[in-house]
């Protein structure tokens, strides 16, 4: 009995193995193509402080590497949870709360966390988490993925 059900494991893991179809490769970026994505963003100059080099945009998840000179107001994502890993620079990432939108100017967070980040830090910020960018010294600069 043993050997009859330890056959019919091999021979179904034999015929799904031969049913797969290839997959594609990976995608790889090298950090000279980065670089250039990133630079012709802020040279496009399509938004004021924040330069955004897109790479990999899909319905499931997005790759960008964005590079902010100034603050920026509050946003929020119905969809995907996003992870910002610092690679230059610094500022100062409020997360949480809620978004307060006063005449006087751009959203803002009130009830949130402030939170200093640098150049290897990393950000979970969940779907739906109200974030935003209040300081940024000098620049600061991360890879963001959206899942």
């Amino acid at each position: 009995m043993k050997k009859v059900l330890m056959s019919a494991l091999i021979a179904t893991t034999m015929a799904s193995l031969s049913a797969q179809s290839p997959k594609p490769p990976g995608q790889y970026m090298s950090g000279a193509e980065i670089a250039s994505a990133v630079a012709a963003a802020a040279a496009a100059g399509d938004r004021p402080g924040m330069a955004v080099g897109r790479f990999v945009n899909t319905d499931d998840y997005r790759i960008n590497m964005i590079h902010r000179t100034a603050a920026a107001g509050a946003i929020v994502h119905d969809v995907g949870t996003e992870l910002h890993y610092i690679t230059d620079g610094a500022g100062t990432l409020v997360t949480g709360g809620v978004i307060v939108r006063p005449a006087s100017g751009g959203a803002v967070i009130e009830g949130g966390k402030a939170q200093r980040v640098a150049a290897g830090d990393m950000v979970l910020i969940p779907v739906g988490t109200p974030h935003w960018y209040s300081a940024v010294e000098g620049s600061v600069s991360y890879l963001e993925v959206r899942f």
